[in-house]
C-alpha cells in the first residue's frame, strides 16, 4: 500500500534511506537530519543489519540503547576497510563527484572559509560515500569545485586508488543522482514528485546525463510514512531542512 500524501521532505528521507539498501552489516554514518532519519528508517525496515553509532564511542540501537563499544582504532579499521557508508554534505560538488567543504574561492586567499577538508579524503578513498544536499543550486552543483575535499571518480581513477572508492548516490531536494553517466559522470536517476527535468537542469552548473524518461523517486509505503511521522521524526524536524 502506498500513499500520495508524502511531502518533499519525506521523499528525501526515503531517498536517503535507499542509499543503505543492500549494504549489510556496515557502519552507517549519516551527517545531517534527513540522512539520520533515512538511516534509522532503513534499519527499521529493509536494512536491519546496519550499525548505528552515537557519534562518539558506542554502537547504539534504534532507541539509543548502547549495544557495543566502538573504540577509535576499531572505527578506523571499518573506515579503511570499506565497512562504513557515510552520507556527507557538500558546499560544492562537480560532475564527477569531487566535493568541497573547505573554502570558496582561491584556497590561498579564500573569499569564505568553511569546515575544512576534515576526513573527506579518507572517507571517499576508503569507504562508500553518498551526499545529501538540501538546497540544489548552481552554487553547489558546479563545473569545478574550488578545492577538492572529497575525491571524485576522475581523480580516484587517475591516481589508481579505486579499490574502496565508491560514490553510490547524491540526494538533493530536487532528486536523486548517481555516477553512471559517461566517464562516471553524474546522472539524474530520479525526480522527486512535483519536480521537472528542466528545473534540475536550471539548478545545475554542469551538463547532467539525463535519460529520455526519468522515473520519480519511489513513494514511501504507508508503514514507512507512519514510522517517519510517529517514530523516526515525530517533531517534524525534516520540514525545517526541506521547505517546498
Amino acid at each position: 500500500m502506498t500513499t500520495a500524501t508524502a511531502t518533499r521532505a519525506e521523499y528525501c528521507v526515503i531517498a536517503c534511506a535507499e542509499a543503505w539498501r543492500g549494504n549489510g552489516e556496515v557502519l552507517a554514518s549519516p551527517m545531517g537530519l534527513i540522512p539520520s532519519f533515512g538511516a534509522r528508517l532503513a534499519k527499521r525496515t529493509f536494512a536491519p543489519d546496519l550499525l548505528l553509532t552515537d557519534g562518539e564511542a558506542m554502537l547504539v540501537g534504534l532507541d539509543g540503547t548502547v549495544e557495543g563499544w566502538l573504540p577509535y582504532r576499531r572505527h578506523l579499521t571499518m573506515v579503511t576497510g570499506g565497512s562504513r557508508h557515510v552520507m556527507m554534505g557538500a558546499s560544492q560538488i562537480d560532475r564527477f563527484g569531487n566535493q568541497n567543504i573547505s573554502c570558496i574561492g582561491d584556497w590561498a586567499r579564500p573569499a569564505r572559509q568553511l569546515l575544512g577538508v576534515r576526513g573527506a579524503p579518507v572517507n571517499t578513498l576508503n569507504n562508500p560515500v553518498s551526499y545529501w544536499i538540501p538546497r540544489h543550486s548552481t552554487r553547489v552543483f558546479v563545473e569545478r569545485v574550488d578545492m577538492v575535499s572529497g575525491v571524485g571518480h576522475d581523480r580516484a581513477e587517475a591516481a589508481g586508488v579505486t579499490r574502496y572508492h565508491r560514490l553510490p548516490r547524491v540526494v538533493s531536494d530536487l532528486g536523486v543522482f548517481d555516477f553512471t553517466g559517461p566517464g562516471h559522470s553524474m546522472r539524474l536517476a530520479s525526480l522527486h514528485p512535483g519536480v521537472t527535468v528542466e528545473q534540475v537542469r536550471e539548478a545545475t552548473g554542469f551538463e547532467l546525463a539525463i535519460a529520455d524518461e526519468v522515473p520519480y523517486t519511489r513513494e514511501p509505503t504507508a508503514e514507512e510514512l507512519r514510522l517517519i511521522r510517529e517514530v523516526v521524526d515525530p517533531q517534524g524536524l525534516r520540514d525545517r531542512e526541506v521547505r517546498v
